[in-house]
């Protein structure tokens, strides 16, 4: 089956591509692009395209790679064998199956999304590699081997927050997610609101890729926000009159908070819309 995307999920021609082809080479897909592009999204989309599950790994800066595998419960073991619980001698009974072994022992292929990797330690890829090739891991409490049943498919999210060791990259296939162009935009909001009136879709797309095109923002709005700005818009039931008739005199278009999300943004938006002023 190849992904084209769904009902829920507008996926480019090039970002079907590079799932397709990592899905071929049997690779993790590594997507890169700007918060609120729908990195996310993608691995939920794809695992309902082809009818299988989802197991989402979500990494912060405190997790460790064989958090991903497995954890020994040591504490809960020892408190067991003071208050003299059965199954205490068992250690398999303290073992916390991770991501990778749910991924592992599942009797389908699944999609395996392992989200903001970028966000751990610079040794948290490396970490990975062995597993991620083999698709096997040994766990040395239990002295097993576990080995994949079926190889999932493997979804890695970063931010570039950090850049990513070399021998990491190379067993990755890469895609970076273009931010949408007006056409592509256009689709996604008649996704998210198949019922919306035209006249407020082009208005607030002109409103939002001008404030996307001010030099020196510390944060562009992405495509979350605007799919959060124009459900104000439409709760408003005023929106394309609020947009239409907005006072330029104003710094930022209506209910930007929205749309800008920083005190520097503001202020920046609103001395441009002074010397806009000063000009006029």
């Amino acid at each position: 089956m190849k992904f084209q995307g769904t009902g829920e999920y507008v996926a480019t021609p090039e970002l079907q591509m590079a799932v397709n082809a990592a899905i071929t080479l049997q690779r993790p897909l590594l997507l890169k692009g700007e918060p609120g592009t729908g990195k996310t999204m993608l691995a939920e989309q794809l695992a309902t395209s082809l009818g299988t599950d989802l197991i989402q790994w979500h990494i912060k800066s405190t997790t460790k790679a064989h958090q991903g595998l497995y954890e020994y419960d040591a504490v809960s073991r020892l408190r067991d064998s003071q208050l003299g619980v059965d199954g205490v001698n068992d250690i398999s009974n303290y073992i916390v199956k991770g991501k990778l072994w749910e991924a592992f022992e599942a009797d389908k292929p699944v999609v395996l999304l392992i989200d903001e990797i970028d966000k751990a330690d610079i040794e948290f890829p490396n970490d990975l590699l062995l597993e991620i090739d083999k698709m096997e891991f040994f766990v040395y409490e239990t002295q097993e081997r576990i080995v994949a049943k079926h190889r999932p498919i493997i979804l890695i999210t970063s931010n570039n927050e950090k850049e990513l060791p070399d021998a990491f990259l190379r067993r990755c296939f890469f895609h970076y997610i273009d931010f949408p162009d007006r056409e592509t935009m256009k689709a996604i909001v008649d996704v998210h609101f198949p019922n919306i009136q035209a006249e407020l879709v082009n208005d607030a797309l002109e409103v939002f890729f001008d404030v996307r095109k001010v030099p020196g923002l510390k944060k562009k709005p992405s495509t979350s926000e605007l799919v959060d700005w124009l459900k104000l818009l439409m709760a408003d039931e005023l929106g394309v009159e609020l947009l239409r008739n907005h006072d330029t005199t104003k710094a930022i278009p209506p209910m930007a908070g929205a749309l800008v999300k920083n005190e520097q943004d503001v202020h920046l938006l609103e001395r441009l819309a002074f010397m806009s002023r000063r000009r006029g």
